[in-house]
C-alpha cells in the first residue's frame, strides 16, 4: 500500500477541522429488544428448545423466560442492534412446527422488535 492510502486511512478516523474529537466517534446505534408473545399452543418444552438453539441460553434460563412470557402475556428474550434483533427473529419464526404438542402446531412463536430506549 502507498503512503498516500495509508495516509487517507489514517485520515479518516482522525477529527476534521472545527470537530471535537468526541464529535468524530462513531455514534452508537440504538437498541432493540426482540420481545415474545404469549399463546396458548406451543408447549412449554417447545419454547426452551427453541429459545436454546436460537439464543443459546441454558434450559434453566429459557423455561424462567417462558414462564415470564406465560404469566405476563410477553417478554423481551434478547437486545441489541437492529440488525441482529431481525437475525433473531427469523431464527425464531423459522424454528419449525411444535411436535411436542397434542395437536400439531406448525405456525410460529409470536415476535416483535421493538426499540428500547437509550
Amino acid at each position: 500500500m502507498g503512503q498516500s492510502a495509508g495516509a487517507a486511512v489514517a485520515g479518516a478516523t482522525t477529527p476534521r477541522e472545527g470537530e471535537n474529537a468526541a464529535e468524530a466517534k462513531p455514534k452508537k446505534q440504538p437498541p432493540y429488544a426482540v420481545v415474545v408473545l404469549n399463546d396458548d399452543l406451543h408447549t412449554f418444552q417447545y419454547v426452551v428448545e427453541t429459545f436454546t438453539k436460537v439464543f443459546g441460553y441454558s434450559a434453566e434460563k429459557s423455561y424462567v423466560l417462558a414462564v415470564k412470557i406465560h404469566n405476563q402475556g410477553r417478554g423481551i428474550v434478547w437486545s441489541g442492534s437492529l440488525e441482529v434483533a431481525e437475525l433473531k427473529r427469523d431464527q425464531l419464526r423459522s424454528a419449525g412446527p411444535d411436535f411436542h404438542a397434542v395437536e400439531k402446531v406448525d405456525f410460529p412463536l409470536g415476535v416483535l422488535i421493538e426499540p428500547l430506549p437509550e
